[in-house]
């Protein structure tokens, strides 16, 4: 099994014509464009797929395996995650600066077993996780609607989320947070509701492998939603990046032409090599595809 796996150094060889390519079509951009285009990307990961959800210590965690960065599950039953507190911002903030990586951004997880569509307490987390993310400096929630949240078929369910969105909406606007919807739905289901709640503050939260699993062209979806991503899980459900079913070369050629540039946080799934040496290589990995400049 080992053996099937490539050593850094053949993977950065085997990933050379893809970042050639790449560099090839960004020095034949326009002047303007390229100006433009000289910002790159952040590569960071959930907290819980490196077994440090809600702690702290995942900064160090994700910087001894090469990130930029962590998205921290923001609320546990009942809002009692730590990061909500204003001891623990005090706490984080010194190990942020000591170590200069930063949250990518919040993730509401707790929304799968009590779902935003149905549950009271759901709403009020939401509206609490707002004031956090602003507290702590983050710019992006991912409001989940899997397991007991799915809108999949619930047109009830979704009638009441969009309810419950625009009520929301107005304060994540001034906070300059965007609420990015993660679920099994379509690009165009997606944006049904965005429309319907009709603030810019609502988006996507795109996962590749999430919604390849569920049968979409992903790269055309990631071009028809465009703006409206907020920020995106990079992940693949059958092996090592590269060696799975994402074809990341062609994610970043969509992201490409939306001009997405921004965090990719890695959520693992598959560890042949145990969890920090997967990391690392899945991170090593999408560096070659999405450098931190361009």
């Amino acid at each position: 099994m080992e053996g099937s796996y490539m050593n850094r150094r053949q993977m950065l060889s085997a990933t050379a014509g893809v970042v050639a390519g790449l560099s090839l079509t960004a020095t034949c951009r326009s002047p303007e464009k390229r100006a433009g285009s000289r910002k790159g990307f952040k590569i960071g990961v959930c907290d819980w797929t490196i077994g440090k959800r809600t702690d702290p210590g995942s900064f160090e965690l994700a910087k001894r395996i090469g990130l930029d960065g962590v998205q921290v599950d923001s609320a546990a039953a009942k809002m009692t995650c730590r990061y909500s507190t204003a001891s623990c911002s005090r706490k984080c903030s010194p190990r942020r600066k000591r170590t200069g990586w930063r949250l990518a951004s919040l993730a509401m997880a707790t929304l799968n077993d009590v779902p935003y569509k149905s549950d009271p307490r759901a709403e009020r987390w939401l509206d609490k996780a707002i004031d956090v993310s602003k507290a702590m400096g983050t710019k992006v929630i991912l409001v989940a609607f899997f397991s007991n949240g799915d809108l999949q078929k619930d047109p009830k369910g979704t009638d009441v989320v969009v309810e419950r969105l625009k009520k929301v909406a107005p304060k994540a606007e001034d906070a300059g947070v965007a609420l990015g919807i993660e679920s099994w739905l379509s690009a165009e289901q997606h944006l049904a509701i965005i429309e319907r709640v009709g603030s810019p503050a609502v988006k996507v939260y795109y996962d590749v492998a999430n919604s390849h699993k569920a049968g979409y062209d992903i790269y055309a979806e990631i071009r028809r939603l465009g703006r409206h991503i907020c920020e995106f899980h990079a992940k693949d459900y059958d092996d090592l990046y590269g060696k799975g079913t994402i074809a990341f070369p062609e994610v970043r050629k969509a992201m490409d032409d939306t001009g997405y540039r921004g965090w990719l946080v890695m959520e693992g799934t598959e560890m042949p090599l145990g969890m920090e040496e997967s990391c690392r290589y899945d991170a090593q990995y999408l560096r070659t595809i999405f450098p931190p400049k361009l």
